[in-house]
């Protein structure tokens, strides 16, 4: 929350989870949001569909986990409506998370980007911080994020070929 809010906002919080948008660098936060899905992938789905339906004019939708594209044949339903929207840019729909399910809907133009991890590179920095008894890895430790597009989509991580 505090990063998404941070990067719109142009302006660094103090604590997280950020300052709620209310019109910085044009970001507002629609109301009722954030919502929480309590990694109910069905909620995040009804979630989903429920605002989009009720905000025709919203411009973005970011979930920070990726709940709905973990049901890929429910989010493809939903945003099979939007798939126009999406295309022209007139909604962003951003999800966290690069699973191959992910960018499969990715690559079908249902979503414009999806931003991931690097789990193996947490591990690979534990595991190597932990051989010959060397310091542990500052924390926090940045390994980095992947940011996929349909136009990245074959080539970014989990998109396979």
């Amino acid at each position: 929350m505090q990063g998404i809010r941070d990067t719109l906002s142009g302006k660094k919080s103090a604590a997280s989870p950020g300052e709620r948008l209310a019109g910085q660098n044009n970001w507002t936060e629609a109301s009722g949001c954030p919502l929480y899905t309590d990694d109910d992938f069905p909620r995040s789905i009804q979630q989903m569909e429920d605002t989009l339906a009720k905000l025709p004019n919203l411009d973005a939708f970011v979930p920070t986990g990726g709940f709905p594209e973990f049901l890929p044949d429910a989010c493809r339903n939903i945003a099979m409506r939007y798939k126009e929207k999406i295309a022209s840019g007139k909604i962003a729909l951003v999800v966290a998370d690069t699973l191959p399910v992910q960018i499969e809907l990715l690559k079908e133009g249902l979503a414009t980007g999806n931003v991931g991890q690097r789990p193996f590179e947490m591990g690979y920095k534990a595991m190597y911080s932990l051989k010959d008894g060397k310091a542990a890895p500052q924390d926090p430790t940045y390994t980095g994020l992947d940011v996929c597009t349909p136009k990245t989509a074959v080539t970014c991580i989990g998109g396979g070929s």
